[in-house]
């Protein structure tokens, strides 16, 4: 195969030159070019055809969201930003990343020159994968809450549990924003950094008409409410007495994660059994597809995202075959099957 063609975009050309070295350490990736703003890498971009595109947030003549919302308007591409914005400035990453860029790394406060080639297993990594993504135009926005006349959610023992990574930003606004405000409780692990998750649970908070938190441990798990794992901690489902409870802990990874879906899900299956609805959405890797199948081993329908919608199909792919997902659905269509689902459980008259 051709090696991956790379085009680096950073107002720093200390920066270029070691993200150069780093890449180019690689004999799957080719670096094409080097541009030292968005105006110059807008005419690389014509010229050299590159693969995949390493972006910087803040630089002169355009800011990084700028340009990237113009390169998913006009020449979607995958973008990995590679900014120290990423680490302290959660709700710019967040917000890259709602926008269609691949994913983030963040580049090391101080110390670059030995930090930099440090995170080259991270850097190599992604890009690879972004080379192997589907990267689509940005959709129209967040879509209108799906609405039931005659259907309520507020007393129901129903839960829904989602596991994602890899274009989960995405995926998971267009799942939740289609959510009504009484929608059963819901509770989620999202790949993502330890200072994301606050930020993105707080922009979905905006967006949604359910309202969407960072779960914290012991808190109680109610209808018409999102849980997110914060990022470096699993979350579990659990019960306390009659009702549905978070437990947040650092217990170490699994599946190569922390926050791990497997964990998550297995606590579901264990706590809420046929009442529970899983769905697997975009990711690289394998999380969350043991975790689904005893799911639904306790009677659970379960949902994989399909490969035509996904940015990565690999998690809904490595659910699929082991067993785990009972119907595989186009995005679009998820969270609509989802309260049917529920809505049909609740005439069953599941119960724990």
């Amino acid at each position: 195969m051709s090696p991956i063609r790379v085009l680096i975009v950073d107002d720093s050309a200390f920066v270029r030159q070691v993200l150069t070295d780093v890449m180019s350490s690689d004999p799957g990736i080719h670096v094409v070019g080097a541009a030292p703003n968005p105006i110059v890498a807008r005419d690389m971009i014509k010229t050299l055809n590159p693969d995949v595109l390493t972006l910087d947030i803040e630089m002169p003549r355009m800011d990084g969201l700028a340009f990237l919302d113009k390169i998913m308007a006009l020449r979607p591409m995958p973008v990995l930003m590679i900014s120290s914005l990423t680490q302290k400035g959660a709700d710019t990453a967040v917000r890259a990343l709602e926008m269609g860029a691949f994913d983030c790394v963040a580049k090391p406060v101080v110390g670059l020159v030995e930090g930099l080639p440090a995170l080259r297993s991270e850097i190599v990594g992604k890009i690879k994968a972004a080379a192997a993504a589907k990267v689509r135009p940005r959709a129209g926005g967040p879509v209108r809450p799906v609405h039931r006349p005659g259907v309520s959610y507020n007393s129901s023992e129903k839960i829904i549990a989602i596991g994602a990574s890899t274009g989960g930003v995405e995926a998971l606004q267009q799942v939740l924003t289609a959510l009504p405000s009484d929608a059963p409780a819901t509770v989620i692990t999202q790949h993502m950094p330890a200072s994301f998750t606050a930020s993105f649970a707080s922009r979905l908070n905006q967006l949604c008409a359910v309202t969407v938190k960072q779960a914290e441990s012991g808190e109680r798990v109610l209808p018409g409410h999102v849980y997110i794992a914060p990022g470096g901690s699993h979350l579990e489902l659990a019960r306390n007495g009659a009702n549905y409870v978070c437990r947040v802990h650092d217990e170490p990874a699994v599946s190569g994660h922390r926050p791990s879906v497997d964990v998550l899900f297995r606590s579901v299956a264990h706590a809420a059994a046929a009442n529970a609805i899983g769905v697997i959405l975009t990711g690289m890797g394998r999380d969350g597809a043991v975790g689904l199948l005893e799911m639904r081993s306790a009677g659970a329908p379960t949902i994989g995202q399909d490969e035509a919608s996904c940015v990565v199909y690999g998690m809904p792919k490595a659910a699929r075959d082991c067993g785990a997902v009972e119907i595989e659905l186009p995005l679009s269509k998820i969270a609509d099957h989802v309260l049917k689902r529920c809505e049909a459980l609740t005439a069953r008259g599941v119960r724990v």
